[in-house]
Order: structure tokens, then sequence, then C-alpha cells
């Protein structure tokens, strides 16, 4: 053999790739963002914000036999679509949400796909199957490579323990760091949503949507590079009965695959929000869009609203008669209270159950619940009960009947602290079941929302936030004030959130301590106020004693008032981790809300979304000495000026709340 003729050969082989490279780009309705997908030995894409590299990430799904979707991919079809509607939604932020985007779908030999959208706000992208037989999916590839080393607000797991298997179980519920990609610590996950600082005022947002039959997935990094590569928990093989109060399934081993799921199907989106300024953030829709349509005929019966909450005032009420705790006396005076100010539902937290049984149908003795429920129901106040996870899911179907038959309205489910996919799909059934039932569903101890609101409407809100329920036990050092000013742009961009405000009990910052049974919160009275128009929160909580709120009635009056869902959102202003300004109105009325940081600030709302008229101004203001004594505050009620420019101060850790009517 001619040993000159195979060298050649060889070089020539070498500086030819074997696979021929395709690309295929996909803009933005209004052009400005732009995907550039690349087929060769593998698939890679890379996002552009106007003409400017955002980030690039290799994709792929391996299988547990070893076949990789990705791998020497050979391109059989691409389909594209454009699409501009209008969905409906019902318990939002917004009557409606405008959905446009331009869609491209790649097909492979192998009966296997990729989708991708652009949005004039971003970029999602999914798998897709098409085969007869279930499939084992061992891993999937997602590692996404930014160009320069970007500071990012990222959430932790709660554990610092040393294994992925210890830090699968969590609770979703960490302040966040500001750090760069390449000093990010590589030994503990981050949580979804996280949020990357591109420069110049730009963001893009990471998070997950229509998360069905597959589990969550968490980022982790490489110290020292400028990557996140996604991760998710594998599939419990071996669980045992625990935790607290003996309400959870402790996973003790897993299987060597992440998820066993049909072979017909589109996997979860994986959506990048890019943003010009932070206020976007604060009123994004993509999650929503991205999630699967309802799938409930009727949903006349869901009623969002306010609840009366026991749990985080530890039951403490005075001036009363009756010893004051879990028992019916306690309860029909929560009811009295909620019907007073037309509050929709009374709560029983954690307690109304036998302990350390999971058993939803033993009841302690010093409750009655037939007597309450019908109490509440010649009062017009609904009830729901607590569920410890284990509890509920053991015996789904017999409790959501047999309380829908008493007519208990919903129940808040507490305890998962996982998302492997056994508890994805706990999450799906737990809505259908309730829904079946007509019973609402608030989620507790949960990863954060990908759109089941939408597919499951009585799904009414979601915790994985680090709320107000932390300042009864964290130390005086903790710091709620800036967390609150940094979720609205991360968190919140994922979905609703159950962060239980309203603490009459306020503190500065040199006064806060931890009391668990006389909790206080960090910043102003004004603060809270406004937290229940900036957080979404579809039905929402009041976290503290009815004897507190009966002896501030302005404040309470005006919490009471304020609708849980709305017509139209409007974000005003804002800057992740220092403050934000939303309004948002419900039929003719509109409400705004400010929160800042530690810092005193001084703000100008632009109220033009009013348009023509005379309006009138109910406002509560941080208070002269509020920065001494946060309690106080100012209510006022002036007319909105003629420009449509309102001046407000916050004081540090202030807040700003008004309603705003035609006269």
């Amino acid at each position: 053999m001619n040993k000159g003729i195979i060298s050649v050969c060889a070089l020539l082989l070498g500086a030819c790739p074997l696979f021929a490279q395709k690309s295929y780009q996909l803009q933005s309705p209004d052009r400005n963002v732009t995907v550039d997908v690349t087929v060769s030995d593998k698939i890679t894409f890379s996002l552009q914000q106007s003409g400017s590299e955002v980030m690039s990430s290799e994709v792929s799904m391996t299988l547990l036999d070893g076949e990789v979707l990705g791998a020497n991919p050979k391109v059989s079809k691409v389909r594209r679509t454009s699409v501009d509607q209008t969905i409906a939604s019902p318990f939002y932020k917004k009557k409606e949400v405008k959905d446009a985007y331009n869609e491209m779908r790649i097909s492979f030999r192998g009966n296997y796909g990729l989708v991708f959208r652009a949005y004039d706000d971003g970029v999602s992208y999914r798998f897709t199957t098409d085969r007869k037989d279930s499939l084992y999916v061992k891993e999937e590839g997602a590692e996404f490579d930014f160009p320069a080393d970007y500071k990012t607000f990222t959430a932790y797991v709660n554990s610092t323990k040393p294994t992925f298997e210890e830090q699968f179980f969590n609770s979703f519920e960490q302040p966040y760091a500001n750090e760069p990609i390449s000093k990010l610590n590589d030994g503990r996950l981050k949580i979804l949503p996280l949020l990357v600082d591109l420069g110049d005022g730009r963001k893009l947002c990471i998070t997950e949507a229509d998360m069905e039959d597959f589990p969550g997935m968490f980022l982790n990094n490489e110290r020292g590079k400028t990557s996140l590569k996604g991760v998710h928990a594998p599939y419990p093989k071996v669980t045992e009965q625990g935790g607290h109060n003996m309400l959870q399934m402790l996973v003790k081993e897993r299987e060597d695959f992440i998820a066993k799921t049909a072979g017909k199907r589109a996997f979860p989106w994986r959506a990048f929000i890019l943003s010009q300024n932070d206020k976007e953030l604060a009123d994004c829709d993509m999650v929503y869009r991205l999630a699967s349509p309802s799938r409930l005929d009727d949903i006349s019966w869901i009623k969002p609203g306010k609840v009366a909450w026991e749990w985080w005032n530890d039951w403490n009420l005075y001036g009363v008669d009756f010893r004051a705790g879990i028992n019916n006396d306690t309860y029909k005076y929560y009811i009295d209270f909620a019907a007073e100010h037309g509050i929709e539902y009374v709560i029983l937290d954690e307690g109304w159950a036998v302990n350390l049984k999971a058993d939803m149908l033993q009841v302690i003795p010093e409750i009655n619940l037939t007597e309450l429920v019908e109490y509440g129901k010649s009062k017009n106040v609904g009830i729901i009960l607590w569920a410890g996870y284990w509890a509920f899911a053991r015996d789904m179907e017999n409790v959501v009947k047999h309380y829908a038959d008493m007519g208990v309205k919903g129940f808040k489910v507490d305890f998962l602290d996982r998302d492997d996919q056994e508890m994805v799909n706990f999450v799906y059934e737990a809505s259908e079941v309730c829904a079946k039932y007509k019973m609402l569903l608030d989620f507790h101890g949960v990863f954060k929302p990908t759109g089941l609101q939408r597919t499951y409407p009585n799904v009414l809100n979601y915790e994985g936030v680090n709320g107000l329920e932390q300042l009864k036990w964290s130390p005086e050092s903790y710091d709620m004030v800036t967390y609150d000013v940094t979720i609205p742009f991360i968190r919140m961009v994922a979905g609703p959130m159950d962060y239980t405000q309203g603490a009459m009990r306020n503190a500065t910052r040199g006064n806060y301590r931890p009391v668990n049974s006389e909790p206080m919160s960090q910043g102003t009275r004004c603060r809270q106020l406004a937290t229940y128009v900036v957080f979404e929160s579809p039905i929402n909580m009041l976290c503290d004693s009815p004897s507190n709120y009966r002896n501030e009635g302005e404040c309470t009056e005006f919490i009471a008032r304020i609708p849980t869902v709305w017509d139209e959102t409007v974000a005003l202003d804002g800057k992740v981790s220092e403050y934000v300004a939303i309004a948002r109105r419900h039929a003719d009325v509109w409400y705004v809300g400010a929160l800042t940081n530690w810092s005193s600030r001084d703000l100008v709302l632009d109220l033009s979304f009013l348009g023509d008229g005379d309006y009138s101004l109910e406002l509560f203001k941080d208070g002269m000495n509020a920065d001494r004594a946060a309690r106080d505050y100012k209510k006022e009620v002036v007319p909105v000026p003629a420009d449509r420019k309102l001046a407000i101060h916050m004081a540090p850790g202030g807040g700003f709340a008004a309603r705003i009517v035609k006269r």
C-alpha cells in the first residue's frame, strides 16, 4: 500500500468534517432576539439580543440504553410557524396574555426533535420524541456557556452537605447571592429561576415551564469557568417515611435514570427571558405562555381570595374569654374576623390532625371540623385544611372526597421538599384529583411554579419562596428587606408566591429580633401593605393575629379590599435588590405598591396609564418617624396630579401603597 496516499487522505479527512454542518436561524417578531441552531456531530444553539451574543449551549438527551438524542444528528424536516394570539388568564395578574412568537421545529431521524420559540422577550426550547415504547432518560445535556464572567443573582439549595443526593432534599427557599459565574460555589446546587446580569441594564432569567412527568432542573458550575450546567435528581428507587412529623418520604436510594416516561411526548421548556431593564422582569408572562392550556372545562367554582391564617401569629389572641389555641373557639373567632372584613377563607394549619399518624382522617378531639365548616358557611367564609405531603398522598382520593363532601374548600399541601419525577407527578395528580372534587390547592415546601396554575387553574399558589415565616426564627442579621426587592425580578418571574405577609408588628433594622409567638416583620408598616400589590398571590394570607388587626383598623380595611387577581398590570419602575414599583387594576380600581431596600428612597411614579379624567388617591406612606418606629405611617386622600407624576418618599426598609378611583 502507498503510505504517502494514506497520509494525504488522513490529512484531508482531518481537515474536512465528517458531518456537514447546517445552520438554522430563528428571530423574534421584533427581530431583536435571534437563535442560531447549528447541527453537526452535535446540536448547539446560540442566543443573541440586538446583535450581541448572550449565551450558547450544546443540547442532548441520553437514554438509559446508551442512545444519545443529539449525537450525530440527521435533520429530516424543519417546519416554521408564527403565532400571534391572546390567552385568557382568569386567575392571574392580568385578564389576558399576549402570546406572539416565531417557532421552528427541527425533526431528526430517530423520531425525536427540538422545538425553538423566539419571543420579543426571550427564547425557549424543548425536546420532543415520537416513539412507541416508554423511554428511560439517563440525563439531559444542557450547558449554558457565557461569553463573559457575568454576575448572577443565585439562590442555592438549603443544604450545604457535600453530595447532590443530600442536596436534592430541599425546600427551595433561599436568599440570593450576587456573585459572578466563575466564583459560584460549585459544591452546592443552584435553584431556578437564576438571574444573569448582562450589563448595560440587560438581564437574562433562566427557568423552565410545563414540567410534566419529568424532574425539575438545578444548575451547577465548574469553579473558574463561565458556564452553568443542568442537573436533575434521579428517580427514587427506595423511599422511607420520615422527616417532619413523619409527613415526608425520604429517598434512601435512587435509580440510574432521571425519568421513566412515555415515548411520545414533549419535554419541559427551557426558558431564557431577556430584559432591557429590570422592571420588564417584574411583569413577565413567559412561563404562563409556555404552560399547557387549561384542562378544566368548568372553572366557575374556583374562588381566589384572602385567608385569615393562624400559624404565623401562633394562635395568639388576646382580649377573649377563652383559651386560644387549636380548638373550635379560636377558629370561630378567626371566622368572625374574616366575615367582618370580607375575607374569603380561614385556614386550619398544622395541628388539627393527630400528630405523627400521617392520617388526615384522624382529627384531634379539640376540633369539630363539621361544626367549623358549617359555622364558616353561615358567615360566607370557607375552610382550607393544611396537609402534610405523605398524609395527603397516601390516601389522596379518599381524603379529597371526604373533605369535599364535608364542605371544605381546599388544601394547603406542605413538606414536599423534592422535585424528582415522582414528586412532580404527585403535584399533577393532586391537581387533577382536587379539580375533580372542586377543591383549591396551595402548594408549600415545593419547587418553583412552572405554569401548572394555567393547566389546572384550581392551583392558586405556591411557596418556593423565602417568605415572612423566616422572621419567626431568623437571627437579627437576617436581611428580609433586600430579599423583598429581589424576588419580584427573579422568583416571581416563574409565577405566584405564597409569601404570607401582613405583619402589624414592624421593626427597623436595629429593632428586629425573632420572636416565635409574637413575630414581627422587618421594615415599615407601609411595606407590609405594599406587598399585597407587588407580590402576585391569587390566594393570599393575612399572617397576623385578628386581635392585632382589630387594633389597626385603617390598615386592615385597606388590606382586606385589595384584590388577589387582576385585569391589568403595569410595572412602573425597579432595580433588582434596590426597589420596585408596580400598579395593578381590578375592574375600574387601580392599586399601586412600592418597596425599597434599607436605603431611603424618593421616586416619581408615572401614572399616565390612568388616561383622562379626575382621580382620587387614597395613599399610605411611611410616617416622619418610620425610620425609628417602623409602624409609623400616614394615610391621606388626595387628587391624582394632573400631570400624572406622583412623587413618593420611602423610609429605609419602607414602602408605599395606594388605591386610585375615578372621581
